[in-house]
């Protein structure tokens, strides 16, 4: 085993149990700060890898923006920050589907691709002009309405947390 071969399990030991985390916390905030935790080992290990383009655009887009998105739009609706009574339910049903799916998922993917190995001296290098030209040239549509999609969900987010006025109906409110 090599250091990078350590340091991938490292990270992803840390990435499978903050997702853990993240699905078993009962505090919406807490998740999100576990989500953190895991996007981040996710991106160390892609330094790993030596794909150091994808790491940084991991951590630009997903930490700091995704996730802060996440937070800023739970603590602006005012949605409960504790632990929720409603979120109670039963986990051994979830657990079941949980642990079926990644099962049927480990499968599929062992059966399609084996124990093979890639030679990555044949592999050409990623480059970050070859990863612009790419993202920019034939999936720039999708970044572009999902950029829409995210500010239409934060102005919706601002709409639906603004009070009511006492003695005014809501008809009145939006109107103004």
């Amino acid at each position: 085993m090599t250091v990078a071969d350590v340091l991938l399990l490292a990270l992803g030991a840390v990435a499978v149990g903050s997702a853990l985390a993240v699905v078993t916390t009962r505090h919406v905030v807490r998740a999100g700060l576990w989500l953190v935790v895991a996007l981040g080992a996710v991106a160390g290990c892609y330094l790993v890898l030596s794909a150091e383009l994808v790491a940084w655009v991991q951590i630009l887009i997903y930490v700091g923006a995704v996730v802060v998105l996440l937070l800023f739009a739970v603590m602006l609706t005012r949605a409960p920050i504790g632990a929720s009574d409603d979120l109670d339910r039963r986990r051994w049903p979830a657990a079941l589907v949980g642990l079926g799916a990644g099962g049927g998922l480990g499968a599929l993917l062992v059966q399609a691709y084996g124990w093979t190995s890639v030679d990555m001296d044949a592999v050409p290098a990623g480059t970050a002009g070859r990863v612009g030209a790419e993202m920019f040239g034939e999936w720039v549509l999708p970044f572009e309405v999902l950029s829409v999609l995210l500010l239409a969900a934060l102005v919706g987010a601002v709409v639906v947390s603004r009070p009511v006025r006492a003695g005014s109906t809501g008809e009145e409110q939006r109107e103004r």
